[in-house]
């Protein structure tokens, strides 16, 4: 019990490190959205129909989704004896993953690229923070890690039958 409880800690923790690191890819490769910052202090978004914050969307399921791609995979090639623990891990480490990769590229600011903005001459613009506009990226990471494991175990498993066949062996 303990080995899979082991199992099962170290796939969770593997993901979380993971999930920090992505964050930090996701904010070096997001573009920023452009802001104005008011006269009384609040910021505003200064290009409405800007694509960035969709493209930090579609930047934030690239990563979290190959990441749970490769996860995936290796776990099935690494968890031969364990194979329910990991996969257990893989869920829940997933989940934790993705959230500490909002976390961690929403908080850390690592080359703030901005985009263009048509604004009143004078404004002053400033890079806005990245955000998720689009919340269903979230289960990329661990629904591509479940889905590949999930896969490559079936094919595993499908193979030649262990049961004889009908009839003995008539043609």
């Amino acid at each position: 019990m303990t080995r899979e409880v082991r199992a099962f800690a170290v796939t969770v923790l593997t993901l979380a490190a993971l999930g920090v690191a992505a964050g930090l890819l996701w904010s070096g490769v997001s573009p920023r959205a452009p802001y104005t910052v008011t006269e009384d202090g609040t910021s505003v978004l200064a290009d409405p129909s800007t694509q960035a914050l969709i493209a930090a969307d579609g930047w934030f399921a690239v990563i979290t989704g190959g990441l749970g791609l490769l996860c995936g995979g290796v776990a099935w090639f690494a968890a031969r004896r364990f194979m329910l623990p990991v996969l257990l891990g893989l869920c829940a480490g997933g989940v934790l993953a993705a959230a500490l990769t909002l976390w961690t590229g929403s908080t850390f600011t690592i080359g703030a690229v901005m985009v263009e903005a048509a604004v009143v001459p004078g404004a002053k613009v400033v890079p806005g923070a990245l955000k998720l506009t689009a919340p269903g990226v979230l289960v990329s990471w661990p629904l591509l890690a479940v889905g590949l494991f999930g896969l490559l175990e079936g094919m595993h498993g499908y193979g030649e039958p262990t049961l004889r066949p009908p009839y003995g062996n008539l043609p």
